[in-house]
């Protein structure tokens, strides 16, 4: 079933192998000594034929990003490797190769058939991105385990498998099984499934498929949400402000403070903490502190929106003078062209030599005066985009600079909705700071005198001291907390901050610039050379009228 090492030396797919494969599978004669001296591009090749050069391993495959079929057949491959660049991949053959595991697929998102006969494969695996697959051979592998074969219901295109020559076609059951689990199959081992075994198939296994089909609408509920949340998640870090709208700030705050939950049983503070807003056993729905988050994040999602907003709006803007300065442009040209070719037909017709000097000279004169008349529209157009441009980096700066002004200060009489802030976070945090210091200095003067009839651990003792040790115990919890609303706080500045140059560095040489020569809806201005009026030094008009070369003798 597997390929033997034989006396030829196992070889490596490299440059000099895949140089000479595209030169033989590549034109021929005179044709193909042409492109062997020009040099024939990997990129260009889209057939790439490797079949019985005795591989061991596949590399150097990079360069061949625009291959759709690959032979790498009848080789001693051991590892599918080395195809991530090449995604436009469609068909790939690997059949007659040493390949214990299906792996190193992912990135071949287009592949429609896929051929892994006579190899050492015991497991369907791996294949999930694969959506396009329409043919897949598999036999004479080690495939033992018939369950195996339900894996490939994800493959909704799938019209034809072969199995034949694993252990599971053995199974008495094997043809009804696959029959039953993949409904959409065409072909199984190269031979049509009846309609006959069809039905067999379905009466049999009714209720086990109803089962599966439950259970896989299930796992498909939970993708979909997932997916959902995975959106959601990207469009928070989008606006900068993922995780505010729960608990986690919050609990980030004690998760690495270890003096809090000492300090936590001394006497007095556990209703200190009920009535701290943030307390992390208070329910965080009502909690002040997951509400001055929450606030962050509705407003970070409405800033961000609005900014979406914006640079949408820009470059609607830009497009829209790119496309009517050009339209205007396109228009003066087609006129010129059209009384041109009248002009044309009228030279071919004179004879008097002073008239048709007087009236080459009028030509002249009216090209001058489209070029002037574009070069004129040219500079309209760049003084419209710097006055675009100019106003977009104003709005973008004040969104910017307004939000984080407003995460920063209170601004109850400019945003009544928004009513608190990062300053707020810290403004608890040092209340409930100063409260719980004095808890702790009143408990070591009651330890000091003896007054305290609370039992307390052996962690609160040591931490009772002395004044030094306390203080320095409720220091460093409160350090802890406000270092992870700063460190959250400067993260959402400095990525908004760094947003906002990247955006403004980047629409920057819109500045003073023409629109994209490989714009298809521009019309350069170069067009007005189709038509050129040259006086040569032997007094011939010479005319060159949509590269056509004509000479007037005056």
């Amino acid at each position: 079933m597997s390929q033997m090492y034989d006396t030829v030396e196992p070889s490596v797919v490299d440059e000099e192998m895949l140089q000479r494969a595209v030169e033989e599978q590549g034109p021929q004669n005179r044709a193909g000594h042409i492109a062997k001296e020009e040099g024939i591009e990997f990129r260009e090749v889209h057939q790439l034929r490797l079949d019985y050069k005795n591989i061991l391993k596949i590399d150097h495959l990079w360069q061949f990003t625009n291959l759709t079929k690959l032979q790498l057949d009848n080789n001693i491959i051991e590892k599918i490797e080395g195809l991530d660049s090449l995604r436009n991949l469609m068909s790939v053959y690997l059949s007659f190769n040493n390949i214990e595991v299906i792996e190193g697929l992912e990135s071949l998102e287009k592949l429609q058939d896929l051929s892994l006969y006579n190899n050492r494969i015991s497991v369907i695996e791996n294949m999930d991105n694969l959506q396009q697959l329409q043919v897949l051979s598999l036999g004479n592998n080690f495939l033992a385990q018939l369950d195996n074969a339900v894996y490939l219901r994800k493959f909704k295109r799938l019209r034809t498998l072969n199995l034949a020559g694993n252990p599971i076609h053995k199974d008495e059951r094997y043809k009804i099984f696959i029959a039953a689990y993949l409904p959409e199959l065409v072909y199984l081992d190269y031979r049509l499934l009846d309609d006959n075994t069809r039905e067999v198939a379905s009466v049999q296994y009714q209720y086990a498929i109803e089962e599966l089909r439950q259970n896989e609408a299930l796992e498909q509920q939970g993708q979909e949400e997932r997916h959902r949340q995975e959106e959601e998640l990207q469009l928070h870090k989008a606006a900068y402000v993922e995780f505010l709208n729960g608990p986690s700030l919050f609990d980030s705050m004690y998760a690495e403070d270890t003096e809090a939950a000492k300090l936590a049983y001394l006497p007095g503070v556990a209703q200190l903490l009920e009535s701290y807003p943030f307390i992390h056993f208070v329910s965080h729905t009502h909690s002040q502190f997951v509400a001055l988050c929450q606030q962050v994040f509705t407003l970070g999602l409405e800033q961000h929106e609005r900014r979406e907003d914006e640079v949408s709006a820009f470059f609607s803007c830009m497009g829209e003078a790119v496309s009517n300065n050009q339209e205007r442009a396109a228009l003066k040209v087609s006129t010129f062209e059209k009384e041109r070719q009248e002009v044309f037909r009228e030279l071919q017709k004179m004879t008097e030599p002073k008239l048709l000097v007087t009236r080459l000279a009028q030509c002249v004169e009216e090209t001058v005066q489209l070029c002037d008349c574009l070069m004129t529209l040219e500079l309209q157009l760049v003084d419209q985009l710097e006055d675009i441009v100019k106003d977009f980096e104003r709005n973008i700066s004040d969104m910017v600079s307004g939000f984080i002004e407003t995460v920063q200060v209170l601004l109850v009489s400019t945003l009544p909705y928004w009513e608190f802030t990062f300053a707020q976070c810290r403004d608890l945090e040092n209340n409930h700071h100063e409260k719980l210091l004095e808890i702790a200095v009143a408990t070591l003067e009651k330890v000091a005198k003896n007054e305290l009839v609370e039992d307390l651990s052996d962690d609160i003792r040591m931490l009772l001291v002395d004044k030094d040790t306390v203080i320095n115990a409720v220091s460093a919890s409160h350090d802890t907390h406000l270092l992870k609303i700063d460190n959250r706080e400067d993260e959402l500045m400095t990525k908004i901050n760094s947003w906002s140059t990247t955006l403004i560095e980047k629409v920057k040489p819109c500045r003073g610039l023409t629109p994209p020569q490989n714009d298809t809806n521009h019309r350069p201005t170069s067009s007005l050379h189709t038509v050129m009026w040259i006086l040569d030094p032997n007094c011939h008009c010479i005319v060159l009228y949509n590269r056509t070369i004509l000479q007037i003798h005056l």
